[in-house]
């Protein structure tokens, strides 16, 4: 498989939000994660699906 086969599609941002704030998220294409500046935290994208869990976001600087 190649990184295009697990490429995170972009259309689901329009459905997703973030779990704590439950405010629109931004897709960050080079950390491959979904940032919530309104929360503090960036979920990971890992083979092409978004981890939106708060235990696995990480802490924005």
């Amino acid at each position: 498989m190649t990184d295009t086969d697990h490429a995170f599609d972009r259309r689901m941002l329009e459905a997703l939000i973030c779990p704590q704030t439950h405010t629109t998220l931004r897709y960050d294409a080079e950390k491959q994660e979904l940032v919530s500046k309104a929360a503090g935290l960036a979920f990971p994208i890992r083979n092409g699906i978004p981890v939106m869990l708060i235990d696995e976001a990480r802490q924005l600087d």
